[in-house]
């Protein structure tokens, strides 16, 4: 395995931190105390569909393979949660320019389009990993470099829970938000067409 592709590997990862987890914390928490709605919507918008990153991470510490789609997918509904939604966006543009959440925000909303469009890219040789048996995943060098992270993750927060278990997790939560996403799609798409409010 080439060093560059593992420092590639491990760095995606870090960024997930910083932009998936902890930027987005800490701006709801701002945007709760600024009372901010229409960021504090988005937010809440966001971090629904970002848990199929947190189901991908179940997913890959017991191997399954069909992470890696739920990885990539995750990637792509990401941006599109965060810049969908007209009335949201109408909204943040009439807050003042000077306001330092708005600023915050929006520089986060580019910085996190930009690191998943470039993850889509770094992900897609990675793709093939979804269809290999799990023996064979696990054989494969570049399949099993980006289960290094999640088992890292388990060892830190599930050390005494088998794999399997946490597998059998990211399944049922798969299932739950594949659910909500088609029910979205096919009903509330229709209904609210792009505007978060329903009106």
């Amino acid at each position: 395995m080439q060093p560059w592709l593992v420092g590639l590997v491990w760095t995606d990862y870090r960024l997930a931190v910083l932009l998936t987890v902890i930027s987005p914390l800490i701006l709801l928490v701002w945007a709760f105390i600024c009372k901010s709605d229409s960021i504090q919507l988005l937010l809440t918008i966001y971090w629904r569909v970002a848990s199929l990153l947190v189901i991908t991470v179940y997913l890959m510490i017991a191997a399954i393979p069909i992470a890696f789609i739920s990885g990539f997918l995750a990637r792509i509904l990401i941006p599109i949660g965060l810049w969908f939604w007209v009335d949201l966006n109408e909204e943040l543009d009439e807050l003042p320019d000077r306001n330092p959440l708005k600023f915050v925000f929006t520089a986060w909303r580019w910085a996190i389009t930009v690191y998943c469009g470039l993850g889509l890219v770094n992900q897609v040789s990675s793709l093939p990993c979804s269809i290999l048996p799990q023996t064979e995943l696990l054989k494969d060098s570049l399949c099993s470099l980006w289960l290094e992270a999640p088992y890292q993750f388990r060892e830190l927060f599930h050390a005494n829970t088998r794999p399997s278990f946490l597998g059998f997790l990211g399944i049922v939560g798969l299932a739950i938000y594949m659910g909500y996403l088609g029910h979205f799609v096919l009903v509330r798409l229709g209904k609210q067409g792009r505007s978060a409010s329903g009106h």
